[in-house]
């Protein structure tokens, strides 16, 4: 098996490393409805895949390098695209200028919501991928066919649901449940950029990884639910106005668990999102009232 990193020009030997390991894997490759975010999901029993198969830049798309996946499809994916490549465009240049072509793997998707999916001749069966608007999703020695069919299945009942990330996720979840990599599970990716979204005003809105674990699609899940409410607001629906009775309860209930008050819990436990002068997140009052009580 081996994992090979390229570092010198496209098609050069020069400059590259070679080790052993091979990216079995599934992968989903898109950009939302609206045209404002892109990002990829991916899975695989691999240690560590998101460290390798993924990439993504607001405003310019999102690529997948996966099989024995050829690392600089991911910085001369996102160049293509930023210079006015369409996907298939920026793909088909890659793959012909990679001497590896026949063992590799690759999803790519454009701003405007172009894509385009490669799966080599030498990658391991069941390999393929499909392609449609807004998406590319592909994945090598999985259980059969029936993995991208559901993919793609899942993405299409998932429009309209307006985060991509869930989307995504979606997705990759319907692979994972009918088979997903043949060889079983390990770790699971999950990134998505647009700009200005992410914690501290960069454009990274969601970078979650599972690097070893038995069970990485469902936990993937579960971190995605974490960075949505530590990371963004409430809906209306579940604002709470503050009373005074209803701030009086909340410092006793945050004392009671050793805290010096209740903005002293809010910032321990990383509530700032869902606590506001005005109101409080439902979910927040919650498990205060279950913590504290």
């Amino acid at each position: 098996m081996t994992f090979t990193v390229l570092v010198g020009p496209p098609g050069s030997n020069r400059g590259s490393s070679t080790t052993t390991v091979r990216a079995m894997t599934f992968s989903i490759v898109a950009r939302s409805e609206d045209g404002e975010s892109w990002g990829v999901a991916v899975a695989s029993k691999f240690l560590a895949v998101g460290a390798a198969v993924p990439a993504a830049r607001a405003h310019v798309g999102a690529v997948a390098t996966q099989a024995l996946p050829n690392l600089s499809y991911k910085p001369r994916g996102l160049a293509l695209l930023s210079q006015g490549r369409t996907a298939q465009q920026a793909l088909d240049e890659m793959v012909e200028a990679d001497e590896g072509r026949a063992d590799r793997q690759a999803g790519i998707v454009d701003a405007a919501g172009g894509s385009a999916t490669y799966t080599g001749t030498d990658c391991l069966d069941w390999a393929g991928g499909v392609s449609g608007p807004g998406v590319a999703i592909q994945g090598n020695i999985l259980t059969g066919p029936d993995v991208v069919e559901a993919m793609h299945d899942a993405w299409q009942r998932s429009v309209g649901e307006p985060e991509l990330a869930r989307r995504l996720l979606a997705a990759l979840v319907a692979g994972d449940r009918v088979g997903g990599d043949r060889r079983g599970h390990q770790s699971a990716a999950l990134v998505v950029v647009q700009e200005g979204a992410g914690y501290g005003f960069d454009d990274v809105a969601v970078d979650l990884r599972v690097d070893d674990h038995g069970s990485p699609v469902p936990e993937l899940a579960r971190l995605l639910d974490i960075h949505g409410l530590l990371h963004r607001p409430p809906p209306e629906s579940d604002r709470i106005p503050w009373t005074a009775e209803l701030h009086e309860e909340a410092e006793t209930r945050a004392r009671a668990l050793g805290h010096g008050s209740l903005d002293d819990w809010i910032g321990t436990e990383n509530y700032e999102m869902r606590v506001s002068e005005d109101w409080v997140d439902r979910r927040v009052l919650e498990t205060l009232r279950k913590d504290g009580s």
